[in-house]
């Protein structure tokens, strides 16, 4: 018969795994350092996982708003972490959209500006144009996501 006694043990990407979803169920955004592969604090005061943005992202249903042209300025960009996209607009009147969660270790994307997409966790780097990889760590572009501008309002369907 085993010793029963002895305390389980957890690991970190476990014990936060089960707070981001218990966070998720909440509907509160997640701050923590799970983009790190190992204990260090993620860069950025802004540092996000997108645990509990894509959660949202795939409970939501029918048009759902993004942003309003008026937050998307030309050569910048909108992040709607509740839904984990990333709007931009490389130029006037032009608006493209993709998901916000880094391909490099799943952080919400945190800034847009000079047509780049900023990851604040470990610094990767995409064309606002198009998504694609400008400066790894990452590898793989930010998936495209399909928008409609109807006047000033920006929805996107999942």
């Amino acid at each position: 018969m085993a010793d029963q006694s002895q305390p389980t043990t957890t690991d970190r990407r476990t014990v936060l795994r089960t707070t981001a979803l218990g966070v998720a169920a909440a509907g509160v955004g997640v701050t923590a350092a799970a983009c790190s592969s190992n204990n260090s604090v993620a860069q950025g005061s802004n540092a996000q996982t997108a645990t509990a943005a894509t959660t949202a992202a795939a409970t939501a249903t029918g048009p759902t708003d993004v942003a309003t042209t008026s937050q998307v300025p030309v050569g910048g960009g909108h992040i709607n972490t509740g839904l984990a996209i990333v709007v931009t607009q490389p130029t006037a009147g032009q608006y493209k959209a993709f998901t916000a969660v880094c391909t490099h270790m799943q952080c919400i994307v945190g800034t847009v500006s000079n047509n780049v997409i900023q990851c604040p966790c470990h610094g990767s780097q995409y064309s606002a144009k198009d998504g694609s990889v400008i400066q790894g760590p990452a590898t793989q572009a930010l998936a495209a996501k399909t928008i409609t501008v109807s006047g000033t309002e920006i929805t996107y369907e999942a």
